[in-house]
């Protein structure tokens, strides 16, 4: 399952700035079952909008992890929020279909 949400840096501050957070949050919420890695993306005409990308199990595995609210992802989640506004785009089954060039091409 895939967790996607879209991050849009505010004026003042940079990419880097969230992103510091983004892995510091991350490096905790990896610990949780089923959770199984992050990726942070920078737009490439935009580097003021990235697209966040949460792997996890299930979406049972995502919600158990949210229901326990570590306070220490919470408190590096407050702190970030000045710099960004968050969008979640959704969640998403692992793709049904999956086209990859030949081998050898």
């Amino acid at each position: 399952m895939k967790y996607l949400f879209e991050v849009r840096i505010r004026d003042g501050y940079r990419a880097e700035d969230y992103a510091e957070a983004w892995v510091r949050a991350s490096q905790r919420i990896q610990r949780a079952p089923g959770a199984r890695g992050t990726e942070l993306h920078r737009k490439i005409d935009d580097p003021h909008t990235l697209i966040a990308i949460a792997h996890w199990d299930s979406k049972a595995s995502r919600d158990a992890m949210e229901a326990r609210q570590d306070p220490v992802v919470r408190e590096i989640i407050q702190a970030a929020a000045p710099c960004c506004e968050i969008h979640l785009i959704g969640e998403f089954e692992e793709p049904e279909w999956v086209v990859m060039p030949p081998s050898g091409a």
